[in-house]
């Protein structure tokens, strides 16, 4: 009996945790085909079905079909850049321990930009660009793990060396908007709209690549492992290490999970913003801190959110399309504030 009493609070909570990420996949999977159907031209659901069932037999392609593989590509990038942003977001707020951390706040984002903006400015295949925005947001990452390494090793204080890291990441991205801002300076016009746009955030070219599907999922199955570690280290950090606890791995992967994690992102989709700041902070309101349910919960919760919007982006003016990252920040704002507001009334 008393061994029931004790596991029923455990069951419960499965349950509940089970619930919520069921919820989440099936919402997911709702706004991809969402996504879908929706357009310049709208699909119904009967011809959405019947050009997938076209697809996957090999038939040749009607207008049906040709809609639903432009769209199904571009839903199911936005989808894995929207749930890495998110986990990322996640990642680099325990990492911190500052609930305004997001995936873009170390700098890592800037180096990516600025490999981007070079290969626009003196290339013109989009491949290289790809390429050398990882290239640029990989460079600043190691860079930074180099310069706060011995932080991150080292310090099991409360902090964990994250004000150093924080600082060395903000100087970095000082460093990487000059250089930023030096290129789109010298930028012909022709070239300088597709420069902004990749700043801002754009899907219109992305293509489906497994290189970002095998990194959220790795980062993913990394965090769910050390979720309980990581609830530790939140609640305890300064007894996280006499628990057992690796205090100085578990910060370097968090680092560089979010670090890989972000440079995925950037590389596919530019920058866009608020996701990896507003879908935690939501996730946390909604189900709590337990980082065993928000960092699977957050990531489909990411990846909706910008399969969603991007879809807003691309018909609310058709044929014309926006900056995905436009729609994002101005959805973000108001709920950040909402949520920063309530969580200030408490």
């Amino acid at each position: 009996m008393h061994s029931t009493v004790i596991s029923l609070p455990l069951f419960n909570e499965r349950r509940r945790a089970f619930t919520v990420l069921a919820v989440m996949l099936v919402l997911a999977c709702a706004s991809i085909l969402f996504s879908c159907v929706v357009g310049s031209v709208s699909l119904s659901v009967p011809e959405l079905f019947s050009a997938l069932g076209d697809m996957l037999r090999g038939e040749p392609a009607s207008l049906a079909g040709t809609l639903l593989e432009l769209r199904l590509g571009r839903a199911l990038s936005a989808f894995v850049t929207g749930a890495t942003l998110a986990l990322a977001g996640v990642m680099m707020q325990a990492l911190l321990r500052n609930p305004l951390a997001d995936p873009y706040v170390l700098g890592v984002s800037g180096g990516a930009a600025v490999g981007a903006l070079f290969a626009m400015l003196f290339f013109t295949a989009a491949w290289l660009i790809d390429i050398a925005a990882f290239a640029g947001a990989v460079a600043v990452a190691f860079l930074l793990l180099l310069l706060a390494y011995r932080d991150l090793r080292g310090n099991t204080g409360a902090d964990g060396g994250a004000p150093m890291l924080l600082l060395t990441g903000v100087i970095v991205a000082s460093g990487c908007g000059a250089l930023v801002a030096l290129m789109l300076s010298l930028a012909p016009d022709n070239r300088l709209r597709g420069m902004v746009f990749w700043l801002i955030g754009d899907l219109s070219s992305t293509q489906i690549r497994w290189l970002p599907w095998t990194i959220w999922l790795g980062a993913l199955v990394f965090a769910i492992r050390v979720a309980r570690a990581v609830n530790v280290l939140a609640l305890h950090a300064e007894a996280a290490a006499t628990l057992g606890i690796r205090v100085g791995r578990l910060r370097q992967g968090l680092f560089l999970c979010s670090a890989l994690l972000t440079a995925s992102a950037v590389s596919s989709a530019g920058s866009i913003g608020f996701i990896g700041l507003i879908v935690p902070h939501a996730c946390r309101f909604a189900w709590g801190p337990d980082h065993r349910l928000l960092f699977p919960a957050a990531t489909l919760a990411g990846g909706s959110f910008l399969v969603l919007a991007d879809t807003l982006a691309r018909s609310v003016l058709a044929p014309q399309q926006l900056p995905v990252g436009v729609i994002t920040a101005l959805i973000g704002v108001p709920i950040f504030l909402f949520q920063l507001h309530h969580i200030h009334r408490k």
